[in-house]
C-alpha cells in the first residue's frame, strides 16, 4: 500500500511512495503529529539524479525490517532537495556546523520543533539501523544534551551572513570602485589553483563550474592577459572532449568523478547545460573554435528532443542510472562496438582507445577524448599514449555550417551508436519543470542565439519563456515547480535571480520590450518581499512563503551562481538600462560588500567576480535605430563584447536608451554611449568596433 508520497508531484517523492517506511513531504502534518506525539523527526533529503540515494533507498527504505524501527521511533519526512531548496540549505548548514561533510542523501534528525541536532549522508542498511537506536536512545535518556545542542546549531543560523562571513566593505557608500588591479589580484590567486595539465581546478572530483569561466572570459576581455586564456581554452577543449560529455547524444553530465574529466557521475542537470550553452557560446564568439558550436548546437539538440515539454518548459534532469546500473545506457563493449559499427570500427577504436577489457571497469568502455583532431574523415588513426589520438586531415568539402567539428565520417559513426543506443532501457526522467533551472537554460538559449543566429534557438527560448510568464507567474510572483498543470511552491530568490537575468538576455536577443517589463516587475517583486535592509543582501525565501526555523541567504556561489550575485547583476544591468540609479548604486554596495571575499579567495565568488570585471569600466550602451536594427544587431554579436548593453527598435521606443533616437536620413543608425556620454551616431559595426576600441585604448 503506497504511503502519502504518492500525492506528490515530485519524481523523487514518488519514486518512495511504495516503500515501507512511513513517509510524509514536508509539511504542517508532519511537524504537528511530531510536537504532538513528541517525536524526534527524520529528514531525508535527495533528488531523483542522486546516485547514492538510490542505493539507500534500496538497501534500507524499501526494507521492512528497517521500516518498522523508523515508524516505531521517528517522523519520516521525505525533501526532494530540488523543489524545496530552503530546507535543504537550512539542514545542509546544520550537518556542516556539526563538522561533518555535506552532500546527498542527507539524513538529519531534529526535535519536534524542528532544530537539528544529528546528521549524516549514506550509510549501509546495518550502520543505518545501529544509528536509528543511537539516536532513539539519546532522545529518551539525554534529552536536555540533544535540546542544547538543537539550540546551538539553530542559533548558528540566525546569525546575519554580514556577520557570520565579515562582509563589511569599510568604505562609504560610492568610495573604492572596482580597479583592474584587483582583478590582476584576484586572477593571480585563482591561478594558484588551475590545473595546468587537464584543466580546471587542482582536484577530483571535477564539476565544470561555470561561473569560473565567465569570470575568466571578462577577465580576458578586459586584460587581454594570454594566461588567461590559455586556461580557459584548455579547461572548455576538456569538459568538450572528455566522458563528462555525451559523445553520442549531447549534453553534459554533472561531473567527473576523476580528475581527466573521464568517468562522469553520469546524470544529467539541466542548470549545468544551461551555463555550459552560454559559456561555450560566448567562447566561440571570443575563440570560433568550431568544436566549441558543435557542442552547442548538439547540447541543444538533446534539450529539444528528451528534456522539452509539450508546454514548453524544460524538465530537470536525467537520472544518473538504468537498469539499476550506474552509466549503463552509455557505456559499450568491444564486441557491442564492433557489431555495431561495422568498417568505422577500426579507426574509431583507436580513436576512443577502445579494448576488449574495457577502458573503464568491468569490460566495458566509455567515450572520452583529450586532444583535439583536424576535420574531416580520420585516415590511418594511431594511440596517443592510450589517452587520445590526432588524426591526419581529408578533404570532404567546405561547408563548415553542416559539417562542424569532426567530419562527416566521424559524426556518421556517433550517429549508429546513437540509434543503436535508442533500444536500450533510458535512464528515469525527473520531469519537473523549476522556474530557477529553466532560467538558466532559457539564458544558455538566448546567448547560443545571439552567438550562432540559428533560429531554432530563438524559437526554443521564446516557447520557453512564454511558459515561464503564462504557467509559472502569477500577479508579478513566480512559482518553483510546475508539474501536472499545476505549480504549487512560491517562488525563491533563485527563481527571480535567473528568470531576470533570461529575460534581459532574451530582450537583447529579440528587442521585444515586454521581456524587460517583466523583468523590472518581478525584480521590483523581490526588491519588496526578499530584501534584508539590515544586511543589505536578498533572502533566500519569499517573506510570504512558510515560515522555517531560519531565514537564510545564498552569498557564495556554487556550481549554481549565488541567487544575490546574480540579483546585484540584474540590478545593475535594469538600472542602466532604465535609469533607476538606486538599482545601480544597490548592486554596487552588494559588490563592495564582497570585497574582501573576492580578493580573499575568489575560486567560492567568481560571479560576484564577473560583475566586478564590468565595473571596472563603463559600460557600453549600444542603441540601435532602424529598419536594419536586428541584422546590426547579429553583425554586433560576433564578437565578444560582455560589457555592453544593447537596446533597439525600428522604428521608436520609450525605453530611456531609446528616447528621441532615431534613424538618421532613413538608415539605420548606431549610438554608442558610456556614462551618459555619447560618440557620434554611425551606420556601420565597424564603426562601432572603432568606437568600443577607443574605450578600451
Amino acid at each position: 500500500m503506497p504511503n502519502r508520497l504518492i500525492h506528490e508531484t515530485s519524481p523523487y517523492l514518488q519514486q518512495h511512495a511504495h516503500n515501507p517506511v512511513d513517509w510524509y513531504p514536508w509539511g504542517e502534518e508532519a511537524l504537528t503529529k511530531a510536537r504532538t506525539e513528541n517525536k524526534p523527526i527524520l529528514v531525508s533529503i535527495g533528488y531523483s539524479a542522486c546516485h547514492w540515494c538510490h542505493v539507500m533507498e534500496r538497501e534500507s527504505f524499501e526494507k521492512e525490517q528497517v521500516a518498522e524501527v523508523m515508524n516505531a521511533d521517528f517522523v519520516c519526512i521525505k525533501v526532494d532537495r530540488e523543489e524545496r531548496p530552503d530546507v535543504d540549505a537550512i539542514y545542509m548548514d546544520s550537518l556542516q556546523a556539526m563538522g561533518t561533510r555535506g552532500g546527498w542523501p542527507l539524513n538529519v534528525f531534529l526535535m519536534p520543533d524542528a532544530k537539528p541536532f544529528y546528521g549524516v549522508t549514506y550509510l549501509p542498511a546495518q550502520n543505518w539501523v545501529q544509528l536509528l537506536r543511537s539516536v532513539k536512545n539519546a532522545f529518551e535518556n539525554h534529552h536536555d544534551d540533544l535540546v542544547k545542542s538543537a539550540e546551538g546549531f539553530t542559533s548558528n543560523m540566525l546569525i546575519k551572513e554580514s556577520e557570520k562571513y565579515d562582509l563589511y566593505p569599510g568604505q562609504e557608500r560610492g568610495e573604492a570602485a572596482p580597479s583592474i588591479d584587483d582583478l590582476h589580484e584576484m586572477f593571480e590567486k585563482m591561478k594558484q589553483h588551475f590545473d595546468t595539465e587537464k584543466g580546471g581546478m587542482d582536484r577530483a572530483p571535477k564539476f565544470p563550474m561555470p561561473s569560473i569561466y565567465k569570470f575568466l572570459l571578462r577577465y580576458y576581455a578586459l586584460t587581454q592577459n594570454p594566461e588567461a586564456l590559455r586556461h580557459i581554452e584548455l579547461s572548455l577543449n576538456r569538459i568538450a572532449l572528455g566522458g563528462i560529455y555525451d559523445h553520442v547524444g549531447g549534453g553534459w553530465a554533472r561531473y567527473s568523478v576523476d580528475d581527466e574529466w573521464f568517468i562522469p557521475h553520469f546524470e544529467k542537470m539541466l542548470y549545468d547545460n544551461g551555463q555550459l550553452l552560454s559559456i561555450y557560446s560566448e567562447a566561440y564568439t571570443l575563440t570560433k573554435n568550431e568544436l566549441y558550436k558543435s557542442r552547442v548546437y548538439e547540447t541543444i539538440d538533446w534539450l529539444e528532443r528528451e528534456m522539452t515539454s509539450a508546454e514548453g518548459g524544460f524538465y530537470s534532469a536525467l537520472d544518473a542510472d538504468s537498469e539499476g546500473v550506474e552509466g549503463k545506457f552509455y557505456i559499450w563493449t568491444q564486441s557491442e562496438l564492433k557489431l555495431i559499427l561495422g568498417d568505422d570500427f577500426e579507426w574509431f577504436s583507436k580513436l576512443y582507445n577502445i579494448r576488449a577489457s574495457g577502458n573503464w571497469e568491468h569490460g566495458y568502455n566509455h567515450l572520452h577524448l583529450v586532444t583535439l583532431f583536424p576535420r574531416g574523415i580520420p585516415s590511418n588513426p594511431s594511440p596517443s599514449e592510450g589517452k587520445g589520438v590526432t588524426l591526419s586531415p581529408s578533404l570532404i568539402g567546405s561547408d563548415r555550417r553542416t559539417e562542424g567539428w569532426g567530419g562527416i565520417q566521424y559524426k556518421n559513426a556517433l550517429q549508429k551508436l546513437f540509434i543503436a543506443r535508442e533500444s536500450r532501457i533510458r535512464p528515469g526522467l525527473d520531469d519537473k519543470i523549476l522556474a530557477s533551472w529553466n532560467g538558466l537554460m532559457l539564458k544558455g538559449l538566448t546567448d547560443a542565439y545571439r552567438a550562432f543566429g540559428e533560429e531554432k534557438f530563438k524559437t526554443l527560448a521564446l516557447n520557453n519563456a512564454r511558459f515561464l510568464k503564462e504557467k509559472m507567474t502569477s500577479n508579478q510572483q513566480l512559482w518553483h515547480n510546475y508539474k501536472n498543470g499545476k505549480a504549487t511552491i512560491v517562488g525563491f530568490l533563485e527563481d527571480y535571480a535567473t528568470v531576470v537575468d533570461a529575460y534581459i538576455g532574451l530582450y537583447q536577443a529579440t528587442f521585444q520590450e515586454e521581456w524587460l517589463d517583466e523583468a523590472l516587475k518581478l525584480t521590483a517583486y523581490v526588491v519588496e518581499n526578499f530584501y534584508d535592509a539590515e544586511d543589505e543582501l536578498f533572502y533566500f525565501t519569499d517573506s510570504n512563503a512558510e515560515d522555517l526555523i531560519a531565514r537564510k541567504k545564498e552569498v557564495f556561489d556554487n556550481v549554481i551562481p549565488a541567487s544575490n550575485s546574480l540579483m546585484a547583476q540584474n540590478l545593475y544591468w535594469l538600472g542602466t538600462i532604465f535609469d533607476h540609479g538606486d538599482y545601480v548604486k544597490l548592486a554596487d554596495w552588494m559588490l563592495l560588500k564582497m570585497k574582501r571575499a573576492l580578493l580573499t579567495d575568489v575560486q567560492w565568488v567568481t560571479n560576484w567576480a564577473a560583475l566586478y570585471a564590468l565595473r571596472t569600466q563603463p559600460t557600453a550602451e549600444i542603441a540601435i535605430v532602424g529598419k536594419e536594427a536586428d541584422a546590426l544587431r547579429k553583425e554586433l554579436e560576433s564578437r565578444f563584447v560582455p560589457n555592453k548593453i544593447v537596446v533597439g527598435t525600428q522604428t521608436r521606443s520609450d525605453l530611456p536608451l531609446l528616447q528621441e533616437r532615431t534613424a538618421k536620413n532613413d538608415l539605420t543608425t548606431i549610438y554608442v554611449c558610456f556614462n551618459k556620454t555619447c560618440n557620434l551616431p554611425v551606420h556601420t559595426i565597424n564603426d562601432v568596433w572603432t568606437q568600443l576600441n577607443t574605450l578600451n585604448g
